[in-house]
């Protein structure tokens, strides 16, 4: 078996220590870059040290614990910006519960979760102000402050993040430091996070500084982030991926993080910031791979750049790397300084890892769950193996329950990664929560060097009438490798009672389509899309095979962080 384990790190125990021993280790280091007044023509690039993010911090922490929050919750909810990273430190550092919230929630849902989970507090960006009045002022919450992180004075309503910071630098000046020398039990509920949603209802899930910290140490010792390094960040941050990965754990390594434009911008944010770190979902890496390849093929320079991989990963078996100079013009086009992906979420297809790694970008898988704080595997630095989502992270355990005969069975895990439970439900929480082992849900096998395969979730897979299991997530990574497919779904339709058809519902590019096929009508387009499925069904097993299709050219519903929401296309497919 092969460790995870790659590099010795210092490990870290709160968040005070993780600000603190970065602020005093780096105080100059820009710690985030983003555009003010962006769009005017005053628009201009700000830079935040690390000194000055911890002295934000601070002052925000004092004046919260001055209105009385300690041990209080607080909602946190807007676009990836600064203030957002600010709120997040000070609540947790000073002894309160941070709820962070989905910006692209409805209404309904918002004052849902905000009763749900009791919180006193929330921190929005001003286009929540109108929600976050209606909420307060329907008195069927514990929301009692609102603070807007746009507003230059406070109002009748509101209090300015703006003023909460000036008061609390006041208060620091005048040897207030109730906040600065604050304990906090680290393993103590600090954080609730609501699951994504692709099921019918969000879990609030329970974590504790100390259950966080450990998956930053543990990602420590598996994949190395400089100093130096600038990540572009563009995933939502209420989500434990981009929050872990990009805004913790680049704390620890005193990195900079750009904040993204928006997800049109993103290409041209990688070359204006000299993006070096990308964390991703793979629909975003396999669509610029894509549009970097189609470039390459419109200039008739296909031929040229596989001879020239040849060459490269030839000299790469000698050791000599010469990937970053050969593909200077392609690297350019992503800003120059691009060196490592971080991924998770969902698989890649091998021929976009492959890609990126022959022009000289290295990638790397990780697998988790909110419920893990997040990461469960990951590849590293020095061991990848794409098509496995890596090995286990350090400290952590894996094992495989109930395991058939290909090996593969539910994904089981412990360690100090593992949540607290869920937040108001033993019932749920006793389900998933045994001896420390928490159950994923997710399908998957280890093989015998340790690398862990996810072959799917439990509650996807489609039982026949034989018996036969089927992983819809195997089929549907077979039809979107079909160059102008964007994504597929596979579900079963019941057609008697001793019977049920497997179809999938697959989404096309119209775009590409057309350029292959020419302009037809859509019937035309599904019979073309149809031959490709005859041809994946030939490789098949007769019980796998597909026997009707949907084709569409809009996008599945997904969360916001790219997962399609198959609980709630299933209903939409099945209940036609």
């Amino acid at each position: 078996m092969i460790s995870g384990k790659v590099y010795n790190s210092e490990p870290v125990y709160s968040f005070k220590d993780l600000l603190n021993n970065t602020a005093e280790r780096y105080p100059n280091n820009i710690a985030y870059k983003f555009k003010k007044n962006l769009g005017e023509k005053d628009e201009k690039i700000v830079e935040i040290t690390y000194k000055d993010f911890r002295e934000d911090v601070n002052r925000l922490g004092t004046s919260l614990l001055d209105i009385g929050l300690e041990g209080k919750k607080v909602a946190l909810i807007s676009n990836n910006r600064y203030e957002w990273c600010v709120s997040y430190l000070a609540v947790t550092i000073g002894n309160m519960v941070v709820v962070p919230l989905d910006k692209a929630l409805p209404e309904n849902e918002l004052e849902s979760l905000i009763e749900r989970s009791g919180v006193d507090c929330a921190i929005f960006e001003n286009k929540f102000s109108d929600v976050f009045k209606k909420i307060k002022d329907s008195n069927t919450t514990n929301l009692k402050y609102c603070i807007n992180m746009d507003l230059a004075e406070d109002s009748e309503d509101e209090l300015s993040f703006k003023v909460l910071i000036e008061k609390g630098k006041k208060q620091l000046e005048d040897g207030k430091n109730e906040f600065t020398n604050k304990h906090v039990d680290v393993e103590k509920m600090s954080v609730l996070l609501f699951t994504s949603g692709t099921t019918d209802k969000s879990k609030g899930v329970m974590l504790s500084q100390y259950n966080i910290c450990s998956n930053i140490s543990s990602v420590a010792c598996m994949s190395k982030m400089y100093p130096t390094d600038t990540a572009l960040s563009f995933l939502p941050l209420h989500h434990t991926f981009e929050c872990t990965i990009t805004f913790l754990y680049g704390i620890y390594c005193g990195i900079t993080v750009a904040f993204c434009d928006g997800l049109r911008y993103i290409q041209s944010n990688l070359v204006e910031y000299k993006v070096s770190i990308f964390v991703a979902v793979p629909l975003v890496l396999e669509t610029i791979y894509k549009k970097v390849v189609k470039g390459i093929e419109d200039k008739g320079k296909t031929k040229l750049i596989k001879i020239m991989t040849k060459i490269s990963n030839g000299l790469l078996k000698v050791k000599i790397d010469v990937r970053r100079k050969l593909f200077k013009q392609i690297l350019d086009q992503l800003g120059g300084n691009i060196r490592m992906a971080y991924f998770g979420a969902a698989p890649m297809e091998r021929e976009t890892i492959l890609g990126y790694n022959a022009w000289g970008i290295e990638t790397v898988q990780g697998y988790g769950l909110t419920e893990t704080s997040p990461l469960v595997t990951a590849e590293t630095d020095k061991y990848k193996r794409p098509g496995s989502v890596g090995l286990a992270a350090d400290g952590v355990e894996i094992k495989i329950d109930d395991a058939n005969e290909q090996g593969i069975g539910e994904i089981v895990v412990k360690g100090p990664n593992v949540m607290l439970g869920y937040y108001n439900d033993e019932e749920k929480t006793k389900e998933v929560l045994n001896n420390g082992w928490f159950k994923t849900g997710d399908l998957g096998y280890i093989d015998k060097d340790g690398f862990l395969y996810i072959t799917g979730r439990k509650k996807d897979v489609i039982v026949l009438k034989n018996g036969e299991n089927i992983y819809p997530q195997e089929i549907e990574f077979l039809i979107n490798k079909i160059p102008y497919i964007v994504e597929s779904l596979v579900y079963a339709r019941e057609t008697s009672k001793t019977e049920l058809t497997l179809g999938a519902k697959i989404v096309y590019n119209k775009e590409l389509i057309e350029e292959k096929f020419g302009s037809k009508s859509k019937n035309e387009y599904k019979d073309i899309i149809w031959e490709e499925i005859k041809n994946i069904n030939k490789e098949l097993s007769g019980f796998k095979r597909i026997k009707e299709i949907i084709i569409t050219d809009e996008p599945l519903e997904k969360t916001t962080t790219q997962k399609v929401k198959r609980f709630k296309e299933l209903n939409k497919i099945l209940s036609k």
